[in-house]
């Protein structure tokens, strides 16, 4: 998704397309019960469709559980089928989790929607005094910080790294704003980081406990993991999986003691099937001690509209979609009619989704161990259509056919990727010139320095970042030695003496957001001895 500011939308004009969409279909609406054989079928579909390694699936209608299956493997053969007890990474999913802490503390009058963040976290600054100053516990869960798209995500990614919590706020005041604050809608995770630090101070206990106390024991969502935890301990723990040739390979595989990881309130937290589903259908039909651990008020404040978000053709054509806003924690979306509260989570080699449907009290939860970013478009699709509209569907094969088509573009097409097989190594006599420390302001130092007659670029504070300099037509090009980094990366030199710049661009102008070296702006800082 590319950045997009909606300033031609304020939100009383969005709440007043909500109030014109959603009053005409619910009550009146066709009840749809999908059937264990239609949800099964579309499934294992789209398991051989996009050769996926495991997938964990649950279904709710009407506030029951219809539908909860594991299949494939946590980690290709190995011979651990994936079951509803199978532990995944939720990725982006952990926001609403977050969120969810954050009101249990504000039911609890231990803090405010509107405090000042500064009230709660002193230290906290932004690039602008002014939004410094403004900034409320709201604007943290809501992506309309002024911020460039996953801007400053390189303090979380790739994991591990040696970047704490205290780092990534201080970090904060360096990143220069893409738009005004509260202006328009970009999606990024270091506020979320800063969420979870104020919970941490409010709560007086980290955001780690924090959520074991206020959020998993009294759900009793006893699979979900936070912090550190043995994977032994943990029992079936899927790995994440990556398509090569007609099969997958295990990547980014877990040591035996998982670390506790700096973004865990932005995309953190692993659950599995089955606590996945007792989560959503808290939120679908709570029990009464449910409603006990959070009321109506503040469930309420959690799936409110708070910023537009751009509405994508492929959306509009495929649900038929007049308002598209996030929450906290939640997008909320119209769906062939439908009032939808959703969210999916995406870690390298995993994926997940959950779609609710409130007024039908129904829903749907899966999470994917292996490069499943089509897979999960379509397979979302079809199982809301199966809520929402059977008679719409396109099926599995119609929307992957669709989603495999090549984009049209009105302007010019976009030029060819350079093709990496052609780069040269660099000399370290050649790039004398260029050796050295460099430091950005909120990345921190790294080293271009000579090893062997090559040079090498290495991050002291994320030490998965590292790779020898070549060239590609002229110009100098970083491959990374680590699969964890998932991005390549242009250099570009200049200035002169204690002048010297470098800034970074990736090889895929349209690759993954989170890889934002385009933020970093290096000055040459000392020598390599």
């Amino acid at each position: 998704m590319s950045p997009v500011s909606l300033r031609v939308m304020t939100l009383p004009l969005l709440l007043a397309v909500v109030a014109a969409v959603l009053p005409v279909h619910a009550a009146d609406a066709p009840r749809q019960a999908p059937t264990a054989e239609a949800i099964d079928a579309v499934v294992r579909q789209t398991i051989d469709r996009y050769t996926l390694p495991g997938i964990a699936v649950g279904v709710i209608d009407n506030g029951k559980v219809v539908f909860a299956r594991g299949y494939g493997e946590a980690v290709v053969g190995s011979g651990d089928k994936v079951t509803g007890k199978t532990l995944f990474k939720i990725a982006s999913n952990s926001k609403a989790m977050t969120g969810a802490v954050l009101a249990r503390l504000v039911q609890q009058g231990k803090l405010a929607w509107n405090d000042p963040v500064v009230k709660h976290l002193p230290s906290f600054a932004m690039h602008d005094p002014w939004v410094t100053t403004n900034m409320t516990v709201s604007d943290l869960l809501v992506h309309n910080s002024g911020l460039p798209e996953g801007g400053g995500d390189l303090m979380l990614w790739p994991e591990p790294n040696l970047f704490s919590r205290d780092d990534i706020v201080h970090g904060l005041r360096h990143i220069k704003p893409a738009y005004g604050f509260r202006a328009g809608y970009a999606y990024d995770n270091l506020l979320y980081v800063v969420a979870g630090q104020v919970a941490a101070a409010a709560g007086g206990a980290s955001y780690e406990t924090l959520v074991r106390h206020e959020l998993f024991e009294p759900l009793g969502l006893d699979g979900c993991r936070v912090g550190e935890f043995s994977l032994a301990d943990a029992g079936s723990v899927a790995q994440p999986h990556t398509r090569s040739g007609t099969g997958n390979v295990l990547t980014r595989r877990d040591p035996d003691l998982v670390p506790a990881i700096a973004s865990a309130p932005a995309g953190g937290i692993r659950c599995a099937l089955d606590d996945m589903l007792v989560w959503a259908n808290n939120w679908l039909q709570p029990t009464p001690a449910q409603l006990e651990w959070l009321g109506a008020e503040q469930r309420a404040e959690m799936v409110k509209a708070r910023t537009p978000m751009p509405i994508s053709s492929q959306r509009k054509r495929w649900d038929d979609t007049h308002y598209y806003a996030y929450g906290y924690g939640f997008r909320l979306a119209d769906v062939d009619g439908e009032w939808t509260v959703s969210h999916t989570g995406t870690l390298g080699g995993m994926y997940s989704m959950m779609m609710l449907l409130p007024d039908r009290k129904s829903g749907f939860v899966f999470m994917i161990n292996g490069d499943g970013g089509s897979a999960r478009s379509v397979l979302g699709t079809v199982l809301l259509k199966l809520f929402t509209a059977p008679e719409k569907s396109l099926g599995m094969a119609g929307y992957a056919d669709e989603l495999a088509k090549p984009a049209t573009f009105t302007s010019a097409p976009k030029p060819a990727l350079v093709d990496i097989t052609r780069r040269v190594p660099v000399s370290a006599a050649s790039m004398q010139h260029w050796l050295g420390v460099w430091r950005d302001p909120w990345f921190g130092d790294v080293r271009l320095c000579k090893v062997g007659e090559g040079v090498e670029w290495r991050s002291l504070k994320s030490p998965k970042m590292h790779g020898m300099v070549s060239r590609i037509d002229g110009r100098h090009f970083l491959h990374w030695e680590d699969e964890a980094v998932d991005e390549d990366a242009w250099l570009d030199f200049s200035g002169t003496g204690k002048t010297r710049l470098l800034r970074m661009a990736k090889r895929n102008p349209d690759g993954d957001f989170s890889s934002d070296y385009e933020d970093l702006a290096f000055t040459h800082v000392g020598s390599c001895n």
